[in-house]
């Protein structure tokens, strides 16, 4: 009998790959209620991820207290590392103006990823960066985005101006004063070296021989570390230690960078007389 030979065709089982995807999340106020909103983001993205079969889950990246101007956002770094590391095709954010307010910064973030083949998803707005017309949408809304975040730092500036004027302050915890019930009252025992300290620099010494001689004394700075020269200088120089609150000493450029500079004649200062009248100055 004639031997038969079959062929069999060799196959391959090709086993779908599942789109490694990530949320990212941001509230701009560090208060419990925005903190819960994080929390409940983080909550509701898990979930959302994870029920898609199709999907496999790589997080959820929060970040609590941050303006999204700047790329200081640990959380936000720490998901383009992966994204650059291979670690994720797809991230989904809820708004435009939670990924980043600045144009700039989101256009070239876009951009990077899109050319690492990731997509961005925004769902507020209805995006997919990898769309054909996802970056002229971007560009647009991004806009609109930057000129809000523009918009509630003009509004904060005119509250606290309009605060300024009226005598309204928060005093700030400094060393010699203990905050209480939200008004500076002395520490006996900081005011005692406040007042040392005035004394050495009166008889014609410099902060730097000041802080020589603490330091020399084994008395820590109120970090715990040793004192520093230019420390001692901002503390001798403070209005708050005779009683006066100067405000807008400092300048801040612009809602993006926020770069603090010092006041040239840019716009008013105020000074409030005697806010706190039990003083160090007056003793």
């Amino acid at each position: 009998m004639k031997k038969k030979v079959q062929k069999i065709e060799a196959t391959r089982t090709i086993i779908p790959t599942r789109k490694r995807v990530a949320a990212y999340a941001r509230v701009s106020d560090g208060s419990d209620l925005m903190l819960h909103s994080l929390a409940a983001q983080v909550n509701h993205y898990s979930k959302f991820i994870q029920n898609n079969a199709e999907w496999e889950f790589v997080g959820v990246y929060a970040d609590a207290d941050e303006t999204g101007t700047k790329d200081t956002r640990p959380e936000f770094m720490r998901l383009l590392a992966d994204c650059r590391a291979g670690k994720i095709d797809m991230v989904i954010c809820k708004a435009i103006s939670r990924f980043a307010r600045n144009t700039v910064t989101l256009l070239e973030t876009v951009r990077e990823l899109k050319d690492l083949g990731i997509d961005i998803f925004f769902e507020e707005q209805n995006i997919h960066s990898l769309s054909s017309e996802g970056e002229l949408l971007l560009s647009i809304l991004a806009s609109y985005a930057q000129e809000e975040s523009r918009s509630a730092s003009e509004n904060v500036k005119w509250r606290k101006r309009n605060d300024m004027k009226r005598g309204k302050t928060k005093p700030i915890k400094i060393f010699g004063y203990d905050k209480v019930d939200g008004k500076l009252v002395i520490n006996s025992e900081q005011a005692a070296l406040v007042r040392q300290m005035y004394e050495l620099y009166l008889s014609g010494l410099g902060t730097p021989a000041i802080a020589k001689w603490l330091n020399g004394q084994g008395i820590p700075s109120p970090s715990g570390n040793k004192w520093a020269s230019a420390a001692i200088h901002r503390m001798l120089t403070n209005p708050k230690m005779c009683g006066d609150i100067l405000h807008q000493r400092q300048f801040v450029t612009d809602h993006i960078s926020k770069r603090l500079i010092k006041k040239r004649r840019i716009s008013p200062i105020y000074i409030l007389k005697y806010t706190h009248k039990d003083n160090i100055g007056a003793l």
